[in-house]
């Protein structure tokens, strides 16, 4: 489905916050904040380390940087000498990254409209071809959430700043657990990928106002967003 080079690109947006790290480390830090992310690991889970060890055919070397890291990103919480649980979304948490995200995107959108690349332009609308394809099938639902995160990558990209998108996935963490709880209906995937159709056009339209609106529009979420989601699933949430 994918061309070489956006698998090139899909596996470098993976990796983006990796540089200087060990493989295994990467690997082990990739695969469980997947887990995680996808609720395959939910909130409350308790961690061993050396049955993770086994699991990944590692020593305890990677595994303790891997786990550093998704503590850092506030994921797991390693109690020393006792325990390491994956944490509970928090709300607080979830609305500093609504805006930091927006604020980020509007910036980077900026950018993009002021310069358009139509190599950027084209590698988007690639992905959203991709969406397009994987859309109608409930199974490849996780495959369009990390195109729709890999959309947002290649902007950051486009406007010389991916490592700004490392960041900001470092603090999404609660944001994106949420968004695996939600119910995505056939017309939910639609919106979705026209929002970033509208997006697209407006960047190459060079009209910076219609592109920070088409942005902002994407990426607004109500203060209570998640709260119903929290009733629905209290044992998931601080």
């Amino acid at each position: 489905m994918k061309s070489p080079r956006m698998t090139l690109a899909f596996d470098m947006m993976r990796h983006d916050n990796s540089a200087g790290r060990p493989m295994a480390s990467s690997r082990i830090y990739d695969d469980l904040r997947q887990r995680i992310l996808s609720l395959d690991l939910p909130p409350g889970t308790a961690l061993t380390r050396a049955d993770l060890a086994r699991e990944y055919e590692v020593s305890q070397t990677p595994l303790r940087d891997a786990m550093q890291r998704l503590d850092q990103d506030g994921l797991i919480r390693i109690y020393p000498q006792s325990k390491t649980l994956v944490t509970r979304i928090n709300l607080a948490q979830i609305r500093e990254a609504l805006f930091l995200r927006q604020a980020l995107e509007t910036e980077v959108t900026i950018k993009l409209t002021q310069v358009p690349s139509p190599a950027t332009m084209a590698q988007l609308r690639e992905i959203i071809g991709m969406q397009r394809e994987v859309a109608p099938d409930h199974t490849q639902l996780r495959r369009f959430q990390e195109l729709d995160e890999f959309f947002h990558f290649v902007m950051f990209e486009g406007a010389g700043h991916p490592n700004l998108h490392g960041l900001l996935r470092a603090q999404t963490g609660d944001m994106d657990r949420v968004r695996r709880l939600q119910t995505h209906s056939a017309e939910r995937l639609a919106t979705i990928i026209d929002g970033h159709e509208r997006i697209v056009a407006a960047v190459e339209s060079g009209d910076v106002d219609r592109a920070i609106k088409e942005i902002r529009f994407h990426t607004h979420k109500p203060d209570d967003w998640a709260e119903e989601y929290r009733v629905l699933h209290k044992d998931y949430f601080t």
